[in-house]
């Protein structure tokens, strides 16, 4: 199984952040999944190949994503302390 997420940013600096934010889960899954993000321009690409149960694919979205949506949230935190 295999999923793609496209995420656009009016941003490129932003995109850069937040697919370096993500990027760790490139290196830390198990043999049976794999996902890579990477940051093309104003957009976060993130592919998710999956041998295992939907389950398992669906539990690697919603995870990537909520680090997603952490790393938007520490984002515009910064924007409003400067």
């Amino acid at each position: 199984m295999e999923a793609e997420i496209v995420l656009d940013y009016d941003n490129a600096k932003v995109a850069e952040a937040v697919a370096k934010a993500v990027s760790p889960d490139n290196f830390k899954t198990p043999k049976d999944l794999k996902v890579e993000t990477a940051c093309v321009g104003k957009q976060v690409i993130s592919r998710i190949e999956c041998s295992e149960k939907l389950s398992t694919l669906v539990a690697t979205i919603d995870d990537l994503l909520s680090c997603v949506s952490t790393a938007e949230r520490t984002i515009q935190a910064t924007k409003r302390l400067e």
